[in-house]
């Protein structure tokens, strides 16, 4: 499959209804999934995530969560991208990297490089974003990325900090 778009190391495309396993690899770490709301369990969890959740936001919004690879060597290393929600008006900016990939600045270029395509090529007004309040590094690369503390909240009964980007094309 073509890539969508790229960053200096990495590139994104769509998934795929054969990508389920990779979904499935990548949540089956309890380690990648310790902050998130929803860990891929199974294999038929991973699928119905990826038919009823991913694939589906491509039609709606002409955005998603979008699978990750090395420029270098073509390895899936995890996803990022945009998803929206009907708690918030913006999309929200998400991404999970298998662990052996953790430290290398993979979730910073790639969340960098997914605001540049949601304001340049989406034209989105703006992009959200949470983050448990536990999980440092992931509050470290929304703030390296430029997004702006909102504040406190529970997310399926986990406490977050939400935060937030403005396109500066338009007023807010």
């Amino acid at each position: 499959m073509e890539p969508l778009f790229q960053s200096l190391r990495l590139y994104f495309r769509a998934f795929t209804p054969a990508d389920s396993d990779l979904i499935y690899q990548l949540n089956k770490d309890p380690e990648v999934t310790k902050y998130v709301h929803e860990p891929v369990t199974t294999p038929e969890l991973a699928i119905e995530v990826l038919n009823h959740i991913i694939l589906p936001q491509y039609k709606s919004y002409n955005h998603g969560r979008w699978a990750v690879h090395l420029k270098s060597t073509n390895e899936f290393i995890g996803w990022c991208g945009l998803k929206q929600t009907a708690e918030h008006i913006f999309p929200d900016l998400g991404y999970r990297f298998f662990k052996q990939h953790w430290g290398n600045g993979y979730a910073t270029e790639a969340a960098r490089q997914t605001i540049i395509y949601g304001f340049d090529i989406l034209h989105l007004k703006g992009i959200y974003a949470a983050a448990h309040i536990q999980n440092k590094a992931s509050l470290h690369v929304l703030e390296k990325c430029g997004m702006t503390l909102e504040g406190e909240k529970m997310i399926d009964e986990s406490p977050v900090k939400t935060f937030i980007i403005f396109n500066p094309e338009f007023p807010k």
